[in-house]
């Protein structure tokens, strides 16, 4: 009788999330979408240089191609008024686009996730002085902040660890490059402010639990129980936000773009390319229309993981 007990296999709770995830079509749909588009920002550039040796910047020597032209075969997306293929520029944008997206919510996921788990554990004047420094910072426009950051560091101005990284990257007086770093910092750093917000509620709710006494009764420095107790616990939520951060920044990018404080040329982005687009849109639609497409198409795919990991990560939604 014993011997035909089957064993009941355990779970974890990052197993069950993943099973609630893949129920989820929206959010696999999302993330399939969005794991072809990394893919397609990854290799499709050197493919396409290898299959038709075009490339990003590449304009045509003959003076009359240099003109706009709709999607033919040997141009998938048409080409812009230089006579650069357009699909090969999307390509590479998108590379700039969720790099901008990516490297500016670790930038503010290292400082919202800091400063939140600090106050919330310090707690008292401090947590008190540190967040009405937050509320101080949110009652401003942070768009505002983002411009004011770009104009008064941008050109001449850029700091030089930025120059130094975007030379040793990219050369010399590569200020378009600079111009990118400065992004990914300016943005970084106004996006933190709801993730200081949701991490110190966090570790508000976690900071008298049983093993953050247990950490403190056996020595356990401030820092250790912060870091590698608590900030550890708060990963659920960290992990939804950061995923709807990016499409936000993105979008920002892509509005700094239509102002011109966004990507510079040489570099192309989702957002200049569609702002290139604008000034030809009753001429040359698909200049407009392939970019936008490309980039709403990515947006609402992490909208929708996003979506997904939240319904997954959240244990009050958990189905007995």
């Amino acid at each position: 009788m014993a011997e035909n007990i089957k064993p009941v296999k355990g779970t974890s709770l990052g197993r069950d999330a993943w099973k609630r995830l893949l129920k989820n079509k929206l959010a696999v749909f999302g993330l399939i979408v969005l794991g072809l588009m990394v893919l397609a920002v990854i290799l499709g550039p050197p493919i396409i240089r290898w299959t038709t040796g075009l490339t990003a910047d590449y304009i045509p020597s003959n003076g009359d191609l240099i003109k706009s032209f709709p999607p033919s075969r040997e141009h998938w997306m048409g080409t812009d008024e230089a006579g650069r293929d357009l699909l090969a520029r999307v390509l590479q944008g998108g590379r700039i686009s969720l790099m901008v997206g990516i490297i500016s919510t670790i930038v503010s996921l290292i400082v919202g996730v800091s400063y939140g788990a600090i106050a919330g554990y310090l707690g008292g004047k401090i947590d008190n002085v540190m967040m009405r420094i937050v509320d101080i910072i949110y009652a401003i426009p942070y768009i505002l902040i983002v411009i004011v950051l770009l104009s008064v560091f941008g050109g001449p101005a850029t700091p030089e660890w930025i120059q130094w990284l975007s030379t040793k990257i990219g050369g010399a007086g590569n200020q378009g490059l600079s111009q990118i770093f400065l992004l990914f910092l300016a943005l970084g750093l106004v996006s933190w402010l709801t993730m200081a917000r949701v991490v110190r509620g966090q570790v508000l709710s976690l900071k008298n639990q049983e093993f953050v006494m247990a950490a403190k009764a056996t020595g356990v420095s401030t820092f250790g129980i912060i870091f590698r107790h608590l900030v550890p616990n708060t990963l659920g939520p960290v992990i939804v936000y950061a995923t709807l951060t990016v499409p936000s920044v993105m979008l920002t990018e892509a509005f700094l773009s239509f102002l011109g404080l966004g990507v510079q040329a040489p570099y192309a982005s989702w957002g200049s390319l569609a702002s290139d687009g604008i000034k030809n849109i009753a001429i040359f639609p698909w200049q407009l229309i392939f970019p936008g497409v490309t980039m709403a198409l990515t947006l609402f795919s992490l909208n929708f993981l996003g979506d997904g990991l939240r319904d997954a990560l959240d244990p009050q939604t958990r189905k007995f």
